[in-house]
C-alpha cells in the first residue's frame, strides 16, 4: 500500500492548477445549522466560530471526483503511460463522469462500468462525456469485476473510483483551497464511501493541524467496519445514498487516514440524509446527491453520545462541536435528480 503523503496532494494541487475550478465557501446563518449553534458563539479568546459550506457540487462534472480523474490522467501523460486503448473505470457514477471529462481533455477514450442502478441522470451526461457506458450487476462490486476483465483483455489503463494515491490525492487538493479561505479552521466534515475523498482530505488536514469529521450512512458504513475490524472488511450496502457512497469496502489508505490523524468518525441514519438534502434546497436552494448531504447530517443529526476518539470506532448520531468551533462541510457532489425536492418544497414561501 502507498501511505498517502502531504507531498502527494502537495504535487496533485501543482499538477491540476487552473484545470478544475476552485471550491467556494459559503458562511451558514446562525441557527441554519442547528446541531452546531454553538460553533457561532465567541468563545476563548472572544473567536467567532461559524460553519461554511464548501460547493464542490459546482466542480467540473458536477463532484469533487474531477480533481482526482485530472491528477491520475495528467500524471500518467507526464510519464508517457497513457495506452491507445485509452482508460477505464468502475463506478456508481460520479467517477465515471469525471474520468470521461478527463479522458476528453487528453483526447483518449473512456469505457465507463456502472452498476444498472445507477442513476439515469448520470448514465445521460456519461454519453454526453463520449464515454462507452457498459451497464453490469446490481453493484458497484459487479461493475468493478467487470471493468478488471475488460482492461486485462483490452489493455485500457485502469483507473479507480477512490483507491488509488493519484485519486485520492487529488481529492486532497480541496482541503488546500478550503484552508487558504479559512486559515484558522479547526474542522472539516466529509462523507465517506470508499474512502478516497476522505483519504486525501484527512491527509492534507493532518498537516493543517485540522480534525477531519468521516460521516457515513448507518447502513453503508466500509470505514467504520475497517476502523472496528483494524482492516478493510466487506459490508453489505443498503442506504439512500449507495449510488455514490455504496462502497462495500474501504480502502487501506482510508483506513491508514483515519487510524493516524484527528480523526472523528460518526455514522447518521437515512432519514437524517434526506432532510439535510431537504434543508438545503428549502433553505438554500441547493440541489445535491444524498451523498452530499450525508456530510451535513453529520452536523444536523441529534447528537446521541460523543463521537468515536481518534482510531476508534463510530457512533451513531451527529458530530457535536465545541463552542467557537469554526467547520468546513464538504458538499461533494451534485449529480441528482432534483424532481422530489421540487415536489416538496413546490407551495413553499
Amino acid at each position: 500500500m502507498h501511505q498517502l503523503t502531504y507531498g502527494d496532494v502537495e504535487a496533485a494541487a501543482h499538477r491540476i492548477a487552473g484545470r478544475v475550478r476552485p471550491v467556494a465557501l459559503a458562511p451558514t446563518d446562525p441557527g441554519e445549522v442547528t446541531a452546531a449553534r454553538h460553533g457561532f458563539e465567541a468563545h476563548g479568546a472572544g473567536r467567532p466560530g461559524g460553519v461554511w459550506l464548501a460547493l464542490e457540487s459546482m466542480q467540473h462534472t458536477g463532484s469533487f471526483k474531477a480533481r482526482g480523474a485530472q491528477n491520475f490522467l495528467r500524471a500518467h501523460r507526464e510519464a508517457g503511460t497513457l495506452p491507445d486503448a485509452g482508460v477505464t473505470i468502475a463506478s456508481g457514477g460520479n467517477a465515471g463522469l469525471a474520468c470521461a471529462w478527463a479522458a476528453g481533455q487528453q483526447h483518449v477514450r473512456a469505457t465507463v462500468f456502472l452498476p444498472r442502478t445507477a442513476p439515469a441522470v448520470k448514465v445521460a451526461r456519461l454519453r454526453e462525456y463520449g464515454a462507452d457506458v457498459r451497464l453490469t450487476g446490481t453493484e458497484y462490486a459487479e461493475a468493478l469485476a467487470a471493468c478488471e476483465e475488460y482492461a486485462a483483455t483490452s489493455g485500457a489503463l485502469t483507473s479507480h473510483a477512490y483507491d488509488h494515491p493519484l485519486i485520492a490525492a487529488g481529492a486532497g487538493t480541496l482541503l488546500e483551497e478550503i484552508h487558504r479561505q479559512v486559515p484558522d479552521l479547526d474542522t472539516v466534515v466529509v462523507a465517506v464511501g470508499g474512502g478516497g475523498l476522505f483519504a486525501g482530505v484527512a491527509t492534507a488536514a493532518r498537516h493543517h493541524g485540522i480534525r477531519t469529521v468521516a460521516v457515513e450512512p448507518e447502513h453503508s458504513r466500509a470505514l467504520h467496519a475497517a476502523v472496528a475490524a483494524g482492516r478493510p472488511v466487506d459490508v453489505t450496502v443498503d442506504s439512500v445514498a449507495a449510488d455514490s457512497l455504496g462502497a462495500r469496502r474501504a480502502s487501506a489508505t482510508a483506513l491508514d487516514a483515519a487510524q493516524r490523524g484527528d480523526v472523528r468518525t460518526v455514522l447518521v441514519p437515512d432519514e437524517e440524509i434526506v432532510r439535510a438534502r431537504q434543508a438545503l434546497w428549502d433553505h438554500r436552494r441547493l440541489v445535491v446527491e444524498h451523498g452530499a448531504a450525508t456530510a451535513l447530517a453529520g452536523l444536523t443529526a441529534p447528537g446521541r453520545g460523543p463521537a468515536a476518539e481518534p482510531g476508534t470506532a463510530a457512533t451513531t448520531g451527529g458530530y457535536r462541536p465545541r463552542e467557537g468551533e469554526r467547520i468546513a462541510v464538504v458538499l461533494c457532489g451534485a449529480n441528482t435528480d432534483p424532481a422530489d425536492l421540487v415536489q416538496k418544497a413546490g407551495g413553499r414561501g
